[in-house]
């Protein structure tokens, strides 16, 4: 039976094939603030300018190859049952070739209609639809006439995958985080689910917060730390 490893990502990930990361110096939030652009408040008072940062972000992303971290994941699944948890909304993990994917917080490349996921339709997925790259306008509706919007978790709404996220790490073997500073509330608490004689390794180049004897802390960028996380998980 293969060992079942879930890794989190973070943005860190995803900051080596050239998008930045949210929260460190440089970042996205320095050139953007986030309730504007990211909240579900941002969305009822101006969704022109939620579009525009989203349509911006599709268009960086279609110029993004995954890096050979991406690809060291999706490589691993030749050997282990890989679950992958992203707080990430960009499709790296899918173009590297990552089959299980759980988006914690929505996929960029994908609309609705902005009346569905929500408690009352128990976040189907029915109405979602892939755009890819392409731009997203206000006008754009649905047939019924109701507006699209990014198929975001934004600030100030539910996390409706973190159930299906826990039910993975309570069933990993091995629990990875790459490229997340932990600082992000729920995922930052995913790694607790995982059973107490389980190996968490992180990866990032940056000290962490985590101190549990259990941990590995693997200092390195994310395409680096991976080369030496595989080595590692061949010893367990």
């Amino acid at each position: 039976m293969k060992k079942r490893v879930v890794v989190l990502t973070g943005a860190g990930v995803s900051a080596e094939s050239g998008l930045s990361t949210y929260r460190d110096s440089g970042g996205t939030w320095d050139n953007y603030d986030p309730m504007a652009v990211a909240s579900i408040q941002g969305w009822l008072t101006d969704p022109g300018t939620v579009l525009d940062f989203y349509n911006g972000l599709r268009k960086r992303m279609a110029a993004c190859q995954p890096n050979s971290a991406h690809l060291d994941i999706a490589a691993l699944e030749k050997e282990y049952e890989v679950t992958v948890i992203t707080q990430n909304v960009d499709d790296l993990h899918e173009r590297a070739g990552s089959t299980r994917i759980i988006h914690l917080h929505g996929e960029a490349t994908k609309v609705r209609p902005e009346d569905c996921f929500n408690d009352r339709d128990g976040y189907s997925e029915k109405s979602v639809v892939d755009v890819g790259y392409a731009p997203v306008r206000l006008g754009d509706k649905d047939a019924r006439g109701v507006q699209l919007r990014p198929h975001i978790v934004f600030f100030g709404e539910a996390v409706p995958k973190m159930e299906d996220a826990i039910r993975a790490v309570e069933q990993a073997d091995v629990v990875l985080i790459v490229g997340t500073s932990l600082s992000v509330y729920p995922a930052a608490s995913l790694y607790h689910y995982a059973a107490y004689d389980v190996p968490v390794f992180i990866i990032d180049p940056k000290e962490v917060p985590a101190r549990e004897k259990r941990i590995t802390h693997i200092q390195d960028v994310a395409t680096r730390g991976m080369k030496v996380f595989i080595e590692k998980l061949k010893e367990l």
